[in-house]
C-alpha cells in the first residue's frame, strides 16, 4: 500500500451467489448481527464511501446507530453532481462532516450543495480518478476508508488494485437474475493473471464473514 493513500476495506454482505442486491434492487441482507458487524467497522474507520447510486436506491444515512461511536466521515462519488439535495446525507451535513467528489468537468452548480454544508471535491476531467482522490484524502489526514459501494464503485477499486481488505458477509439467501447487481460490476478482467487477488483468508467465529487481506 503507498503510504501517502489512506488502508481501504471493502464491505459488504452478499447473497450465497455473490449478489449485493436484487434485481428490483433491494438490498437488505444483512442481519441484525452483521449490521452490528457494519457499525463496528464504520466506528473504526476515518471515512465511509459509497457511489451516487447507492445513495439513490438506498437513501442510507452511513452514520453509526447499532453500537456506541463517531460516525465517520461520509463520501459520495457522483461524477455528474447529480445528487439530490433531498437525499439523507445531504440534509444531515451540517451535523456529520460529508464530501461529495465530482469531476472536473461537472457543470451541475455545486453551490447547492455547499450551502448545505456539503465540502464538494473535484478530482479528474470527465469521471473521478479514484487514485488521485485517495491522495487528496490522504492530505485531508484520513488514513482509513470503508468502502461500501454498489458493484461499479467496487469494481473501480479493484480495476485500480486500491482493496487492502475486503469484509464480506455470505447471506443464506440465493437471489439470481442476470441484471441482479453482484459484488463487483464494471467490464471485469479478461485474464485471471490479471484479476486481483488476495492473500490471505480469515473466517470470523462462527459466522459466514470472511476476511480476505492483501
Amino acid at each position: 500500500m503507498e503510504k501517502s493513500r489512506p488502508y481501504v476495506i471493502l464491505s459488504a454482505a452478499i447473497s450465497i451467489d455473490g449478489k449485493i442486491a436484487t434485481r428490483t434492487g433491494k438490498s437488505n441482507l444483512s442481519s441484525r448481527k452483521d449490521l452490528v458487524r457494519v457499525h463496528n467497522l464504520r466506528k473504526s474507520v476515518d471515512a465511509v464511501l459509497v457511489g451516487k447510486n447507492t445513495v439513490n436506491v438506498d437513501d442510507p444515512l452511513l452514520t453509526v446507530r447499532y453500537v456506541k461511536g463517531k460516525n465517520p466521515i461520509r463520501i459520495i462519488l457522483d461524477s455528474k453532481g447529480s445528487l439530490s439535495i433531498k437525499s439523507n446525507v445531504v440534509k444531515t451535513a451540517k451535523k456529520i462532516p460529508t464530501m461529495l467528489v465530482v469531476s472536473e468537468n461537472s457543470s451541475k452548480n455545486v453551490k447547492k450543495f455547499t450551502t448545505k454544508g456539503v465540502q464538494v471535491i473535484r478530482c479528474g476531467k470527465k469521471k473521478i480518478d479514484i487514485k488521485k482522490l485517495l491522495k487528496i484524502l490522504g492530505k485531508k489526514g484520513i488514513k482509513k476508508i470503508a468502502v461500501e459501494g454498489g458493484g461499479t464503485t467496487n469494481w473501480y477499486f479493484f480495476k485500480e488494485k486500491l482493496v487492502d481488505e475486503i469484509v464480506v458477509t455470505i447471506t443464506p439467501y440465493v437471489l439470481g437474475g442476470s441484471t441482479a447487481i453482484s459484488l463487483v460490476e464494471g467490464v471485469g478482467f479478461g485474464k485471471i493473471s490479471n484479476s486481483f487477488k488476495l492473500k490471505k483468508i480469515e473466517k470470523i467465529q462462527n459466522e459466514i464473514v470472511l476476511h480476505y487481506m492483501s
